[in-house]
């Protein structure tokens, strides 16, 4: 009886959080599909309506494709730069490693609206006008703390033996890096580049004060809602949710898969 209980308890508590959870996102799809003005209850029916309005939309469409564009681009410059810290500061031997590593993690505890003032102030210093270039370094700065702790955290010293055979027949440092610490670290790789794109994707601070005419969707979605509430809001945040979830599926059905099964 006691397990019994136990059981149901613990159901109804998951289901408590995961609806807490995904309840905003169940309702979000749900009155993007709103036959009415607003997206707002009671529910009229659903229509496609707000959906063909949004691909109609020249403006949403540019900063859906802006978004993308440094998103990934950022993500793979921070990754890459990640690794390459993680790699010196694991194998090697640097004076002030421990600072340096530190120094390399202490933007995660500063506020984005710090990061994107600091940002605004060098630029303009160097001349430098803003675009979506300019936001992508922002993105770069945020996101390079995250790769360098997750890749760094996953070097263990059970690779090194690896390294060592991998140098003992004839490979160079560049060669060791390259084709045996980076593909057993491709697992660690693709979760801080993937951490990297949502958090780039997400990202509203830096790129609304780095950006001036190509703007990111949520800076457009942002203007968006200041005219009051839209539905077309709600349809292309569901489009956005749709293909995160499509994408980490198949991602979890191959990739990963296949590393669980090995």
């Amino acid at each position: 009886m006691r397990d019994t209980l136990t059981k149901i308890a613990s159901f109804a508590y998951a289901a408590l959080i995961y609806g807490f959870i995904f309840l905003p996102v169940a309702v979000l799809v749900l009155f993007s599909f709103q036959d009415g003005r607003l997206p707002v209850p009671p529910f009229n029916g659903f229509s496609l309506q707000w959906y063909e309005a949004v691909f109609a939309d020249r403006k949403l469409m540019a900063a859906l494709a802006n978004s993308f564009m440094v998103a990934i681009v950022s993500s793979v410059i921070a990754c890459l730069l990640g690794f390459l810290a993680a790699y010196a500061l694991a194998r090697y031997k640097l004076p002030g490693s421990a600072l340096q590593r530190g120094l390399l993690i202490a933007p995660m505890t500063v506020s984005y609206l710090i990061i994107a003032l600091g940002l605004l102030t060098v630029l303009n210093t160097f001349g430098i006008k803003l675009s979506l270039w300019t936001v992508g370094i922002g993105h770069v700065v945020i996101n390079l703390p995250l790769c360098f702790a997750i890749i760094y955290s996953s070097m263990g010293d059970h690779h090194i033996n690896i390294e060592r055979a991998a140098r003992d027949l004839g490979a160079n440092d560049f060669k060791v890096m390259a084709l045996v610490t980076a593909p057993m670290l491709l697992p660690s790789i693709l979760a801080a580049f993937f951490l990297s794109v949502t958090f780039s994707w997400d990202e509203f601070i830096i790129a609304f004060l780095l950006s001036r005419f190509d703007v990111t969707l949520p800076v457009e979605i942002w203007s968006l809602l200041r005219s009051g509430l839209n539905p077309k809001t709600n349809a292309i945040g569901s489009l956005v949710f749709l293909v995160s979830v499509a994408v980490l599926a198949v991602l979890e059905l191959t990739l990963f898969g296949r590393t669980k099964k090995s």
